[in-house]
């Protein structure tokens, strides 16, 4: 699941996953994806049920005794919102009002949708525009010096 799509964030806070992505998530979703917030940016990650399941397990196993490990793990697994879907219909994803507001969503805005090979990015579309000009936004180096364990895990 590769590319970008600009969308509309309907009125219910719903998206619909643009049709070139369904019969992949068909298969890795197992009917329910699952939103929380990234760590870095003021976007949210969406995953599919079977990645997300592996994922979360890995957060789990760390522990929480690093303060860095345990700010992500409340950061990703505290702000996780399962959604459940029909997989033969048009696969809208309804938005927690508490992500969009991370996310600076707005109902019936645009909003872009980036597709990151396993998973997906949900971004405010002009800030995803001016991340793609080159200009910072806060959290860059939330990164630094993280522990290897966390390195490893692909969010």
């Amino acid at each position: 699941m590769y590319g970008s799509s600009t969308l509309t964030l309907d009125t219910k806070g719903r998206i619909v996953i643009p049709a070139r992505y369904r019969d992949l998530l068909r298969q890795s979703s197992e009917g329910e994806m699952v939103i929380t917030k990234d760590p870095q940016y003021p976007a949210l990650m969406i995953y599919p049920g079977k990645l997300w399941q592996e994922i979360s397990s890995k957060f789990e196993a760390l522990g929480g005794l690093n303060p860095k490990v345990r700010s992500i793990q409340w950061k990703i697994l505290g702000n996780a919102s399962v959604t459940e879907f029909e997989v033969t219909d048009r696969m809208n994803l309804l938005i927690p009002q508490i992500l969009r507001s991370f996310a600076g969503l707005v109902l019936k805005e645009q909003v872009a949708l980036i597709g990151m090979g396993s998973k997906f990015e949900l971004w405010n579309l002009e800030n995803w525009e001016k991340k793609q000009a080159g200009l910072q936004l806060s959290g860059e180096d939330l990164i630094d010096d993280l522990p290897l364990t966390l390195e490893e895990i692909p969010f």
